[in-house]
């Protein structure tokens, strides 16, 4: 059977490789703290339980919100609210293995892995000073060897 034919044949494009380079392929970086927009109503029927307006809030204060907050075209919103009905029914644990296999896929095409968040053309950015800041604050404050020798006895 012939490779390819659809629209995932072959490896994604990587950021910084020469062909994507020449090509000018970017993603946008989305901020690791989240979104901080408006939070859209519910698209779909039924309405939310309380648990789905739980996840549904949280959906929207992930990186990804932002993507889908200006792709609404692309008819994100009602598959975001299908993803968060989906997860709702999977946290169950007696969610069937037909529920559990659907998840990975929505999941990706909503943007919540990272293969379907660079599909839609975007990354969560990396805030390098924090963690400069983090790597040079040590995990444990340090004691000086002269105190710790006279406190033993061993030093004047």
């Amino acid at each position: 059977m012939p490779s390819g034919g659809h629209a995932r044949s072959g490896p994604p494009p990587a950021e910084g490789s020469a062909r994507s380079d020449a090509r000018g392929y970017k993603l946008t970086a989305l901020p690791a703290e989240g979104y901080r927009g408006a939070v859209p109503e519910w698209p779909i029927e039924p309405k939310p339980t309380k648990v789905e307006r739980l996840y549904w809030e949280r959906a929207w204060r992930t990186p990804q919100a932002f993507v889908w907050a200006r792709q609404e075209w692309a008819w994100l919103v009602p598959d975001v609210a299908r993803w968060v009905r989906l997860s709702v029914r999977c946290d169950d644990p007696e969610a069937n293995a037909a529920l559990l296999a659907r998840l990975p896929s929505i999941e990706d095409k909503v943007g919540m892995t990272a293969a379907g968040l660079a599909r839609m053309g975007a990354k969560i950015a990396v805030d390098e000073l924090a963690d400069k800041a983090a790597a040079r604050e040590p995990a444990e404050p340090t004691v000086k060897a002269p105190r710790r020798l006279r406190a033993a006895g061993d030093a004047k």
